[in-house]
């Protein structure tokens, strides 16, 4: 029996790693101002951190991505997303699976609204920084490293990020209310690691890359939140299609 965990345990990494690297470089979005890219790889590494665990997660999301971004060319990246996906995959693959354990010691309410107030710290996260850092006139870039024209100009007002920051709180409450508190304490595992995983990468952006490292941030939140709400989806049409999953 252990021996066929331990097989199901690396064929799932095997796997996962391969899924993390596919999907983070099947959609990506430059960022001239930090170098960096958009990408919906997150979907796969908390998939593989919720079904699998921390390890399968930690490995899967970190080796995954950083080949992502040896082969996108953000080689300057790839140390630093080694360790910070990594780190973020094992987190959310460990609180998910303690999820079951914490998700026993509160009522179904209070754990529903411990999730919304998670949602709603993401949306003023997501509001603060558009409106301070993107709002009024913005430059357009089309094109991996098109960095020295930008493809147009247009005005975003600061109600557009008020509008995307609400939105954000709405799906993800609308998630954490619809769902188990099982589900509900796994989109709050999501939310951690991916806070860690937006904290990451402004500390390596600020101090070792020397760039406008507050530009990315609601990047990466953006990247989170696409991630948890796709990666919740999914799990909950794995694991009714495959219950022993469950185990």
């Amino acid at each position: 029996m252990k021996g066929k965990d331990i097989t199901k345990q690396l064929s799932a990494t095997a796997v996962f790693t391969a899924l993390v690297c596919i999907a983070t470089i099947s959609f990506t979005v430059y960022v001239p101002s930090t170098k960096g890219y958009f990408n919906i790889g997150e979907t796969m590494v908390y998939t593989a951190a919720i079904l699998f665990g921390p390890f399968v997660g930690g490995f899967a999301g970190g080796v995954g991505s950083m080949l992502a971004d040896v082969l996108l060319g953000y080689y300057y990246y790839a140390p630093a997303t080694l360790v910070i996906k990594a780190v973020e995959g094992f987190v959310v693959g460990f609180l998910s699976r303690k999820g079951r354990a914490f998700a026993k010691t509160y009522t179904k309410r209070e754990l529903k609204f411990f999730t919304v107030e998670m949602g709603a710290l993401v949306g003023a996260l997501i509001s603060l920084v558009g409106f301070l850092y993107y709002s009024g006139f913005v430059e357009l870039y089309s094109g991996i490293f098109s960095t020295e024209n930008p493809t147009s100009n247009f005005y975003i007002p600061a109600e557009f990020w008020f509008g995307i920051g609400a939105l954000a709180v709405l799906m993800i409450g609308f998630l954490a209310l619809v769902s188990e508190p099982e589900y509900g304490f796994t989109i709050i595992s999501c939310i951690f690691g991916g806070l860690l995983m937006v904290f990451g990468y402004f500390l390596y952006e600020q101090f070792f890359l020397g760039v406008f490292a507050i530009a990315e941030v609601p990047i990466n939140v953006g990247q989170m939140t696409v991630g948890l709400i796709t990666a919740t989806l999914i799990v909950k049409v794995v694991k009714r299609t495959l219950p022993q999953l469950k185990s």
